[in-house]
């Protein structure tokens, strides 16, 4: 299977937060499935740090590929997809990581209910 990781999952994945879903964590940890990180959640980051919304002593998008994660550029073909989303999100972000998913065939993984209005394969539940 190959995931995407929003943002926050993300975030709780490097920071090893209790918000994690279980069935996430199983997912993300399953080696035969190739995990995700964008160049736009690296910018969300970024943002965030910026603003004082995110504070973290580590260079979070550092050492990725050693952490089990490939990188995804954001291409002209995802702001194709992006530019024919309905607008059912308004978090930028999250739409262009929507977009993402979309364009690469990727189950996304977020908790973000709002992105189910989307109709993206979503993770089986256990």
């Amino acid at each position: 299977m190959k995931l995407l990781l929003d943002t926050h999952v993300y975030l709780w994945v490097r920071l090893d937060d209790p918000k994690l879903p279980k069935h996430f964590r199983t997912a993300i940890a399953d080696p035969a499935n190739t995990k995700y990180i964008s160049a736009i959640s690296a910018a969300e980051i970024a943002v965030k740090r910026s603003v004082g919304k995110l504070v973290a002593d580590v260079d979070l998008m550092e050492g990725l590929e050693g952490l089990g994660f490939d990188k995804l550029p954001f291409t002209h073909a995802h702001a194709q997809v992006l530019d024919s989303l309905p607008i059912k999100h308004r978090d930028p972000f999250d739409r262009m990581l929507i977009a993402q998913a979309i364009a690469e065939d990727l189950v996304f993984l977020s908790v973000d209910a709002q992105i189910a209005d989307y109709g993206l394969p979503a993770l089986p539940t256990p």
